[in-house]
Parts: structure tokens; sequence; C-alpha cells
């Protein structure tokens, strides 16, 4: 390849892509085009695609469905940082002539987020740091500590797995559910198995830790919310449609759950009436999980020796 080629990265929030990696390698090869915005409908996206014959995609925030490729002509190569992007279609992708790179990661943060919303719920941190810059407010609530509490996991793959020695280290009866060999893989763990029911209904804390594929959307049910106890805290940082979010919100509304902390959503960007964003008993962040800068230096060291490689003519890391 010897014409010029054009690269649009994508999603670019934190003005992170161009600082994190070292991009000369594409001198005089690559002409750069970032947006650091959410652009929103799918024509807005084309509109900002075209002519551009390289996509840098940030994980899942912009999906690309067939109806997307299909307005995009010029596009040949896509990279989505990550080692998979459920919101590619990867066979409209290839219907059209589009190769679909992946980028590696640093470690699990997702796991690291978890357990920090987790704790800061526990403790009421949020709160508190409110209470402390209000003037004349100090020690207003009451915290309770994660010893001696039953962290309960739904699923115990990588991420899973990271959770329950977390709670182990911090004295935490541990127990979990997964889809498949559930007692080899809790004795791995040393955690103790237990069916869904008995885990919603016996654990302080349920940690949603699934991927979403079509046997998990709408996973939690409004009848396992219901098993939970009045001040159980239901932490997912996984993916949004995995939880019945009318039910989720009527539990939190009518205070029949301790609260949730929340890094995923059904729609994101979250709009800005939505009710999570105004509920009491809500710790929600943007979802961030996957945002720390170790993480985006490989996204975007990996993208650039993507990118290059493919210019070579010797792809490296295609998503299939």
């Amino acid at each position: 390849m010897s014409a010029r080629s054009t690269c649009v990265i994508l999603d670019d929030y934190q003005n992170a892509a161009l600082a994190v990696a070292d991009w000369s390698v594409l001198d005089g090869r690559v002409d750069l085009c970032r947006f650091d915005r959410y652009l929103g409908a799918e024509g807005e996206v084309a509109e900002a695609l075209r002519g551009a014959d390289i996509v840098i995609a940030m994980r899942e925030r912009t999906p690309f469905p067939r109806s997307l490729f299909q307005k995009l002509q010029d596009l040949k190569h896509l990279v989505t940082t990550g080692a998979r992007n459920r919101s590619i279609d990867l066979d409209a992708a290839r219907d059209h002539g589009v190769l679909v790179t992946h980028t590696r990661s640093a470690g699990n943060p997702a796991a690291e987020l978890a357990w920090a919303g987790m704790l800061s719920a526990l403790r009421n941190i949020p709160a508190e740091v409110q209470n402390f810059r209000a003037a004349g407010r100090w020690q207003q609530g009451l915290g309770r500590s994660a010893e001696g509490k039953q962290l309960g996991i739904v699923g115990l793959g990588t991420l899973g797995a990271k959770c329950a020695r977390f709670g182990q280290a911090f004295g935490m009866e541990v127990a979990g559910w997964t889809r498949t060999d559930l007692a080899a893989r809790a004795a791995a763990l040393g955690i103790q198995p237990l069916d869904l029911e008995d885990l919603f209904a016996t654990s302080d804390v349920v940690m949603i830790q699934l991927s979403l594929v079509p046997g998990t959307r709408g996973f939690v049910t409004p009848a396992l919310l219901g098993l939970m106890k009045p001040d159980a805290i239901l932490v997912n940082t996984s993916r949004g449609p995995i939880v019945d979010e009318t039910a989720l919100i009527a539990a939190l509304e009518d205070s029949r759950i301790g609260g949730a902390v929340l890094d995923v959503f059904d729609t994101e960007p979250l709009p800005a009436d939505h009710p999570f964003r105004r509920l009491p008993n809500v710790l929600a962040t943007p979802h961030i999980g996957y945002v720390t800068e170790e993480n985006y230096r490989v996204y975007y060291r990996d993208a650039v020796e993507n990118i290059a490689a493919w210019l070579d003519g010797t792809p490296v890391r295609v998503l299939t």
C-alpha cells in the first residue's frame, strides 16, 4: 500500500490517544483525526468517518452494525481496543471487505473498580466526602465492614476469580455461581458453590462478573432481585443489560435492597434524566472499568502496531 491513509480515532474522551503511544512510525503514511466526544447517531458517525480507510474504536462506545458498514465505503481496517468487541458485526465487516483487528489489555482493571465501588458503598465514602466538604458536617453516617460479610459472585471467569481472591484477602465469606463446572471452579478458588437463588438470598454483596451474550441478557431477573436482603448491595461492572434495569430501579426506589454499584448501563452515555443519576442509594461511574493509563498505553501501542503491520501487508491480531 503506497497511498497515504486516513485514520480516525473515535471516542478519545480523555485526549489520551496521541499521548500514550508513539505514533511516529506512521509519519508520512497516515493522517490522523480524532474525536474526543461521543458522536451519537449512526448518521453522524458515518459522516465523521467519511473518507477514512482506518478507524480505531475504543471498546464498545461506538457500535458498528451492518447498517453502518454499508455507509462506510472507504473503510478497510477497523481496530478495536481489547480482545473482543460485541458491538462490531464481524460478519458484516467481512462482507464489506473490512479487516478487524484487536489489541491486548493491561491486566483486569475492571475487577479493581468493582472492588473500589463495593468498599465505597459499604463505607458510605461518597456521602462522607460530601459531608466533609460541607461546613459544619462531621461523621454523619455509619459504614459497614467488608470483613465477615458474604460476597456472592455471579460468574467465575478471570474477573470473577480475581474478585474472589480480593474477598478472601479482606476476610469475606466468598460464595460463587457459574454456568459451567461450578463445583470444580469453586473448589479451585476455595469458595462456597451456591445455586443462584441461594446466592442472591444469602449474600451481603452480589457481584456480577458475567460476559454479555444472548444467554445472559436480562439474566438478573426481578425474581432474583426480590430474593436479596434489604441491606444487600448489587455490584455490576460487567454490562448493563445483564441486569433487568426496570426491576433494579424499582427495587432501589422502594429501598427493597441496600443499594447498587454500577459502572455499566443499558444506554451509554447514560441520559441526563436517568434515575440512576439521582437515586441516593446508587453509586455510579461512567463505564470507567477499563479506563486506566496502563490499559490505554497497551491499547494504543498495539493499535499503532496493527496499523503499521496492515500497511506492510502483514496484519496482526486479526479478530475472527
